[in-house]
């Protein structure tokens, strides 16, 4: 007794190839529940076929040989659980998500996945300043400059700035309280992205409190850093920007001013032409994964959620 395989069945024989592609079509776009509602199919069915439909979008874009990467890490449950993404810049796709926290030896298992030869290949690496994914890559890629992110570092920035609005609340009191309360998010936010209200609200605030108005000023000025094209000229800029901050009695400023000193090498790497990658898209990925677990309520199923974020940014099939 024997079987006859037949290549035009999907990996549930009771459907084609052709229609597994549809349904995983269908659910790129909706719920493995709308779908099954839609198709009138059991809702295992419909996560079987979807995942046959991604797992062949992965073997026709093949294996990734990347000269820049991104990384980084995603909670997928409370509780602290991580685990990391990395992405190849060059070509705006995730091709790597695994281990099981965002340790160095997490790290070391997407090196390994690549191997010595593409590794060696890898001439730059873009992450936050987490200390075991520098470890890792500068043991594992010692020839990839690496570049820290700039929305982390201006996220530290606007903890900085958050902190000192926190402060003034507590020193004020009575009615001199009325413009701080609620404008954290008016602070934070860039101007231009502000309505006509919370405009109003940001000058109001800035012209009752003199210091607030100077961290935000420095805030905002800070991010002109990743504008220059020569190390020298971003070095005396930020010593500009330090000597700015005499006097001023903004002790969470100082704190984040050393802090880049620490790790300024991995900022000013981003002067070099060479390295002049797209730091917004590690960011953009974060907020891709974040819809996909959000619309599904949170995804349990670790080999699914590897697919559906290693299949997010590629074309249908």
């Amino acid at each position: 007794m024997k079987r006859e395989g037949l290549e035009w069945l999907a990996d549930n024989p009771f459907y084609t190839k052709r229609f597994a592609f549809f349904v995983g079509r269908r659910c790129r776009r909706a719920t493995i529940k709308d779908v099954a509602k839609e198709l009138h199919l059991d809702w295992d069915s419909v996560k079987t076929l979807e995942k046959q439909y991604m797992r062949e979008q992965l073997r026709r874009v093949g294996t990734p040989a990347p000269h820049a990467i991104g990384i980084d890490e995603i909670s997928i449950r409370k509780g602290h659980t991580y685990r990391i993404v990395v992405s190849d810049l060059d070509r705006m796709r995730p091709i790597w998500f695994g281990g099981k926290d965002r340790s160095e030896a997490s790290m070391d298992e997407c090196f390994t996945w690549l191997g010595p030869k593409k590794c060696k290949r890898v001439r730059l690496a873009v992450m936050d300043m987490w200390k075991a994914f520098r470890n890792s890559t500068r043991r594992n890629a010692p020839q990839a400059s690496i570049l820290f992110d700039k929305f982390h570092i201006m996220r530290h920035l606007g903890d900085a700035l958050d902190t000192v609005r926190k402060h003034e609340y507590a020193r004020l009191s009575g009615k001199d309280r009325r413009f701080i309360k609620g404008q954290k998010y008016t602070l934070l936010s860039h101007r231009a992205n502000l309505t006509l209200n919370g405009r109003r609200a940001l000058k109001q605030l800035l012209v009752a409190n003199k210091r607030l108005n100077t961290a935000y000023v420095l805030k905002e000025s800070f991010g002109q850093l990743w504008d220059y094209r020569r190390e020298g000229w971003a070095r005396r800029f930020f010593e500009n920007w330090k000597t700015a901050l005499k006097w001023q009695r903004l002790q969470p400023y100082e704190e984040f001013a050393e802090m880049i000193e620490r790790h300024w090498d991995g900022i000013a790497a981003y002067c070099r032409p060479e390295n002049k990658v797209s730091l917004g898209f590690v960011e953009g990925l974060n907020n891709k994964i974040r819809v996909i677990q959000r619309r599904a309520y949170g995804l349990r199923d670790q080999d699914y959620l590897r697919l559906k974020i290693l299949t997010c940014m590629l074309r249908e099939i």
